[in-house]
């Protein structure tokens, strides 16, 4: 028996659809809508956004994104205005240890760290 998959359980915040547009601007593609919940996929990614308004578990709630270029990812945010159409925060590229970061904040309030690993030595 192996484990296969993992995949997070993300709250939408008070605006499901808008919420999946969101997601989408950002680069994944939704794979399936249940009407409560969708999934979402970008290059093996996965997790699954559900119409769900949490209220307090969002201030814990984070997710990290593993990505291969932060300054591109982070241009192409900003080319396309995704913080203005959403509301949302976009963060700089920040050197972390663990490689160049970009936190966005959703609509629900989750955040989301897109690192780029750092390069092999």
């Amino acid at each position: 028996m192996n484990f296969l998959d993992i995949r997070a359980f993300v709250p939408s915040g008070k605006d499901y659809e808008r919420s999946k547009d969101l997601f989408k601007d950002l680069g994944f593609d939704m794979t399936f809508d249940a009407g409560h919940f969708a999934g979402f996929e970008k290059d093996g990614c996965k997790f699954f956004l559900q119409n769900y308004d949490s209220g307090e578990c969002v201030q814990h709630f984070m997710m990290a994104v593993g990505i291969s270029n932060a300054a591109e990812f982070r241009n192409n945010l900003v080319e396309n205005k995704v913080a203005e159409k959403y509301g949302i925060k976009i963060g700089t590229v920040v050197e972390q240890p663990y490689g160049k970061e970009v936190c966005i904040v959703d609509i629900a309030g989750v955040l989301w760290h897109f690192v780029e690993p750092p390069a092999e030595i």
